[in-house]
């Protein structure tokens, strides 16, 4: 995982961030073993409690299952993580549009530059 942190919001959020794309990408598949706050905060090198708090707020979303003494699981709910999938997508969407934006470049505009750059990827 990525644990690289910006001063623009607080650390937790960026940790959630962080965990919610290591699903997304398969780092940590449904049914996966989560490693312990301890493992995750020495190699974020975050302090413990911020690291907790962050998977509590992930167990609370419904990404995370807490085991107990056995640990947190991603959760294997095909719901959850559809619906995790959608709102970061939708997310990063509405980032990318009022960043074109600032430049005059309305969302359609924004459309037709990312489908060229996706065509010139597949033809390389």
């Amino acid at each position: 995982m990525n644990w690289k942190f910006s001063g623009d919001r607080p650390v937790y959020q960026q940790i959630m961030e962080n965990i919610r794309g290591a699903v997304l990408r398969g780092e940590l598949p449904p049914g996966g073993k989560v490693p312990s706050v301890r493992d995750l905060a020495a190699a974020a090198q975050v302090n413990p409690n911020t690291m907790q708090r962050a998977m509590t707020e992930l167990e609370r979303e419904g990404l995370l299952v807490g085991g107990g003494t056995s640990g947190r699981t991603v959760t294997e709910n095909p719901e959850v993580l559809e619906e995790m999938k959608e709102r970061i997508l939708e997310e990063l969407a509405r980032e990318c549009a009022e960043k074109f934006m600032v430049f005059g470049i309305t969302p359609s505009q924004a459309a037709r530059l990312l489908l060229e750059l996706d065509k010139e990827k597949e033809e390389s």
